[in-house]
C-alpha cells in the first residue's frame, strides 16, 4: 500500500513541479527577457543621444576614431552615418567596406528625426544585435548596438537556476511523498484492518483515528457505522436467539424450507423425531421422507397458500398433523403437531369407558336379576338369604370399583395431597408385613421379610402402604395355597428399592409392558373371582411416580413374579450418603 501511495503522490508532485517549471520558463523568463531588453534599449538610447551631441563638434574625418573610442567607453558597437546613409565610422568594421545603411530600419527612422530600434544579425560581423539609432545634428545619425549574447547568457543562467530549483523541489517532493505516503498508508492500513474485522463479523472492532482531516472524518464515520451495526446486529441476534429458544422450547416440530426446497432451519424437536437426523442446506426429501409431507410442502411453495395434511410415516409408530404456511422470501415453514399422545389418550378414554361399562355391567346385571327374582317369586328364607348375599357382594364390588376410580382420578390429577415425612425404609416394610401376616396365614401363604435398607426415605406412609397393599394382595392371590411370598427393601444409590415377590406361575413377557394400565388383567377370570377391580397396579404406579420414584415388574413363567419400586432418599440420608462417598 505504501508503495502505491508513494508513486501516486510522487507523480502528482512531479506534475505540479513540471507545470511550475514550464510556467516559470515560459512566463517568468519571457517577462524578464522583455524587461531586460527594455532596460538595455533604454541604456542604448541614452548612450546614443550623448554620443550624438558629442559628434556635432567633431570633424567628419575623425568619425572613425570617435566611434572606436565611444564603443570602448560604453562597451557597445558604435556606427556613424551621414545624411545619405554612407558609413562615416564603425567600431567593429572598416567604413570603406561597409554598404550604405540608409535603408536599415533603425537608421531610416533616425534620418527621419525619430529614434529607431531593431533586432537582427549583423551582416558585417554575423552576430545578433539590438540596434538603437538617433538623429545626429550636422552629421546624419548615430547607432549604438549591443550583442544579445549577454541577454542569452543571463537567460541560460536563469534556465539553469530554474532547472536546479526544480530538481531540488523534486528531491524535496520525493522525501515529502515518502513521509506523507508512510503516514497516510499507516492510517489507511488501520482503517483497512478495521474494515476486514467488521467484514469477518467482529462488529466490536474499533478504529483508532484522532485526525480531523478527510481520512479522520472517514474513520470516524466508519467507527460510528460499526457502533450502529453492532447495536443493530446485537438486537437482531437477541431476537434470533429468543425466537430460536422459543421454537426449541415448543413441543411441536418446526421446519423451515427455502423456495428451492432445501432445509433452512429446524428446531430441536424435529431432530428428535427424524431417525436420520436433519441436514441443513440439503433437500427436504433427505430429512422428511413422508410423501404426504413433501406433497403439502410443494403445494405451499407453488400456490403461496397454507396447506394441511395428516402424516403417518414421518416416524415409526407416530402420527402427525402438518401445517405448512408460506414465508415472505418465497419459502415455507412447516409445523408438525404430534397426534400420537392425543390419539392414544382418546383411545384410552374410549377403552376406559368401555372397561368401566363392562366392569359395571356384570354386577349391575346380577343385582338387577336377583332383585327381580326376589320381587317376583316367593322364596324361602334360605334362598332369599343366598340371593341377598349375591346382591351384597356385587354391591361391594361396585363400591370398590367406584372408590378405586376416584382414588386413581385424584392421584393422576395431583388433587390428592400427600403428607411427605422422613421415615425409615424398614419401618415402611415392617408396617406392610404386619398388615398382611394374618391375611397370608388365612390363605396358607408364607411371608418372608428381607430388610437390607439402612436409610430413610421421604414418603407419605399411608400412600406407600396402599402400594404395598395392592402388590402384596396380588402376590398372595398368585402364590396360591401353600405358596410363599417375599417382601424386601435395600439401598440402591440415592434411592431405596422395595419389592414384593411371589413364586407362583409367573406372567408372560407379552403382558409385562401393560400390567400398570387401567383394567388390564392377565387372568380376567381369576381377577373377577377374587374381587379385583383391575385398577390396583395403576393406582400404585401413579402413587410411586408422585413420590418421584419408579415402578416395574419382572417375571419368568414357572418361577414367579417380582414387583419393585423405588423411593428417593430423605434429605438427611442423601446428604450423609454424599459425605460418606
Amino acid at each position: 500500500m505504501i508503495r502505491r501511495i508513494f508513486i501516486k503522490l510522487l507523480a502528482i508532485f512531479a506534475l505540479v513541479i513540471l507545470a511550475a517549471t514550464v510556467t516559470m520558463d515560459i512566463g517568468v523568463r519571457h517577462r524578464w527577457q522583455s524587461a531586460m531588453r527594455r532596460d538595455l534599449e533604454g541604456n542604448l538610447i541614452r548612450h546614443a543621444r550623448l554620443l550624438a551631441q558629442t559628434l556635432a563638434n567633431q570633424p567628419r574625418e575623425k568619425m572613425q576614431e570617435v566611434a572606436a573610442q565611444s564603443a570602448t567607453a560604453i562597451d557597445a558597437r558604435v556606427t556613424i552615418i551621414n545624411e545619405k546613409g554612407s558609413v562615416l565610422g564603425d567600431s567593429a568594421a572598416d567604413p570603406a567596406e561597409m554598404e550604405n545603411h540608409a535603408v536599415r530600419p533603425e537608421f531610416a527612422a533616425a534620418l527621419e528625426g525619430r529614434i529607431g530600434t531593431d533586432l537582427h544579425t549583423s551582416k558585417t560581423v554575423g552576430v545578433p544585435y539590438l540596434y538603437v539609432a538617433v538623429p545626429a545634428p550636422r552629421v546624419g545619425a548615430v547607432r549604438v548596438a549591443k550583442p544579445l549574447a549577454s541577454i542569452e547568457q543571463v537567460e541560460q543562467h536563469i534556465r539553469q537556476e530554474i532547472l536546479r530549483s526544480s530538481i531540488l523541489a523534486l528531491a524535496a517532493a520525493l522525501v515529502l511523498a515518502w513521509i506523507t505516503s508512510y503516514f497516510i498508508s499507516r492510517r489507511l492500513r488501520a482503517i483497512q484492518r478495521f474494515a476486514e474485522e467488521v467484514a469477518a463479523g467482529n462488529l466490536a472492532a474499533r478504529v483508532e483515528e484522532a485526525g480531523t482531516d478527510e481520512i479522520g472524518q472517514v474513520a470516524a464515520a466508519l467507527d460510528k457505522t460499526a457502533r450502529i451495526l453492532e447495536k443493530s446486529f446485537a438486537a437482531v441476534e437477541t431476537g434470533r436467539k429468543e425466537l430460536e429458544t422459543l421454537l426449541n422450547s415448543m413441543q411441536e416440530a418446526v421446519l423451515a424450507v427455502s423456495r428451492d426446497g432445501r432445509v433452512r432451519w429446524a428446531n430441536e424437536r424435529i431432530s428428535k423425531i427424524i431417525p436420520q437426523g436433519v441436514r441443513l442446506g440439503s433437500p427436504v426429501v433427505e430429512t422428511v421422507r413422508d410423501p404426504d409431507f413433501l406433497k403439502v410442502v410443494n403445494a405451499c411453495l407453488a400456490s403461496g397458500g397454507p396447506q394441511r395434511a395428516r402424516l403417518n410415516s414421518v416416524a415409526p409408530g407416530q402420527a402427525f398433523e402438518a401445517t405448512v404456511a408460506p414465508i415472505p422470501d418465497g419459502g415455507a415453514v412447516a409445523v408438525l403437531f404430534d397426534l400420537t399422545k392425543v390419539e392414544r389418550a382418546e383411545k384410552m378414554r374410549r377403552d376406559f369407558i368401555a372397561n368401566v361399562s363392562h366392569e359395571l355391567r356384570t354386577p349391575l346385571t346380577s343385582i338387577h336379576g336377583y332383585a327381580e327374582t326376589l320381587l317376583d317369586n316367593e322364596l324361602d328364607q334360605e334362598s332369599a338369604r343366598e340371593f341377598l348375599e349375591i346382591i351384597r357382594k356385587n354391591t361391594a364390588r361396585m363400591t370398590r370399583l367406584t372408590e378405586d376410580l376416584l382414588t386413581l382420578a385424584r392421584v393422576e390429577s395431583r388433587e390428592h395431597r400427600f403428607e411427605f415425612t422422613d421415615i425409615a425404609a424398614g419401618e415402611l416394610l415392617e408396617d406392610a408385613c404386619e398388615s398382611f401376616r394374618e391375611t397370608a396365614r388365612s390363605s396358607n401363604v408364607e411371608v418372608s421379610e428381607e430388610n437390607a435398607a439402612t436409610k430413610r426415605v421421604r414418603a407419605d406412609m399411608d400412600a406407600i402402604h396402599q402400594v404395598f397393599v395392592n402388590l402384596i394382595d396380588n402376590a398372595i392371590k398368585y402364590a396360591g395355597s401353600g405358596g410363599r411370598i417375599e417382601i424386601g427393601a435395600r439401598d440402591v444409590g440415592d434411592t431405596v428399592q422395595f419389592w414384593v415377590r411371589d413364586f407362583g406361575p409367573g406372567i408372560g413377557s407379552e403382558h409385562l409392558p401393560r400390567l400398570f394400565e387401567r383394567f388390564y388383567r392377565v387372568d380376567k377370570a381369576r381377577s373377577r373371582e377374587s374381587g379385583g377391580t383391575g385398577l390396583g397396579l395403576a393406582i400404585a404406579k401413579h402413587i410411586v411416580l408422585a413420590h418421584g420414584g419408579q415402578i416395574w415388574a419382572e417375571s419368568e413363567l414357572g418361577k414367579g413374579s417380582r414387583f419393585a419400586f423405588t423411593l428417593p432418599l430423605a434429605l438427611e440420608s442423601a446428604t450423609a450418603g454424599s459425605r460418606s462417598g
